[in-house]
């Protein structure tokens, strides 16, 4: 039978696996305290990150419906809760877990689709969404600006094409 406390524990874990994008399952042995408190400032606003027991969070996950990271649940692990951008959340795991080898990525989930660390890896590699957005807004710009010029070319075109013709014309007519 759970205690009150465990209950808790598994309804805020299950709470913070529903309203989260996304969540990224670590391993942190070998992490100082220190620099657990380093890897939490660099995550920012947009995520939480959080140092769970495994049968709890498992199980908090499986009441959220996230069953694809149930064999992930072992060693010593901790969860970042991702509300924001996933891109730029990966990005910092990842450049923290370069400059700390402890720390391994083990898997995550991105609304609600099971992720690979190398699939973390991936994401991390993005743009962020804003520079992604950017891009489509310059992309888009640049297809509307094609398309005037194309639009101005066309009656050009005929003018000139008539103009050709009507010579032609006076050519062909001025010889006979």
């Amino acid at each position: 039978m759970p205690t009150p406390n465990k209950a808790a524990a598994v309804a805020e874990l299950t709470d913070a696996f529903q309203s989260s994008n996304a969540a990224v399952l670590t391993e942190y042995r070998g992490l100082t305290v220190a620099q657990l408190k380093t890897l939490r400032r660099s995550l920012g606003e947009n995520a939480q990150y959080a140092v769970v027991k495994n049968t709890l969070t498992k199980i908090a996950a499986n009441q959220a419906g996230i069953t694809a990271l149930d064999e992930h649940f072992a060693g010593p692990t901790a969860v970042a809760f991702i509300t924001g951008d996933p891109v730029e959340s990966a990005k910092s795991l990842r450049d923290f877990a370069k400059e700390n080898p402890n720390l391994i990525i083990k898997a995550g989930v991105l609304d609600g689709k099971a992720l690979t660390a190398d699939d973390i890896k991936k994401l991390a590699d993005l743009e962020s969404r804003e520079v992604l957005l950017s891009k489509l807004a310059g992309a888009f710009k640049g297809k509307q600006s094609q398309a005037a010029s194309l639009f101005q070319a066309l009656p050009s075109k005929f003018v000139r094409t008539a103009e050709a013709l009507r010579v032609k014309l006076a050519e062909q007519g001025g010889a006979e």
